[in-house]
């Protein structure tokens, strides 16, 4: 009943900015937490950056002074800004989204943000 929406990716220039955005559809639950992650070609999934139902964002290192993550309580949804991306950014970007009342992590289907040289 669940559905994490996603929208935004594609191809960026070197240095250039993007705009990730995600809304967990047809949920009536409380948002514990929601974010994103993201997994580069040949490496492992990892955090990018996430946001809780304090408002207390959890951002990685490797992306931090870069990246920013807001969240819409009204509209449960997140924005992800990404400014100065670099090739190493390149990844299938995946929206994460944790609920009290569920015991389990909701995913969206992951979309792909290619950084050009």
């Amino acid at each position: 009943q669940v559905q994490l929406v996603e929208a935004g990716g594609g191809l960026v220039h070197s240095g250039g900015s993007a705009r990730l955005s995600c809304i967990a559809a047809g949920s009536s639950f409380s948002i514990d937490v929601m974010g994103w992650y993201r997994r580069a070609p040949g490496k492992e999934r990892e955090l990018v950056a996430t946001i809780t139902s304090s408002g207390r964002s959890n951002v990685a290192d490797s992306v931090k002074g870069r990246f920013t993550l807001s969240r819409d309580n009204f509209k449960k949804s997140v924005t992800l800004e990404m400014n100065n991306l670099r090739p190493e950014d390149t990844a299938v970007y995946y929206c994460m989204a944790r609920f009290h009342e569920r015991p389990d992590d909701y995913w969206g289907p992951g979309t792909q943000v290619t950084v050009s040289s």
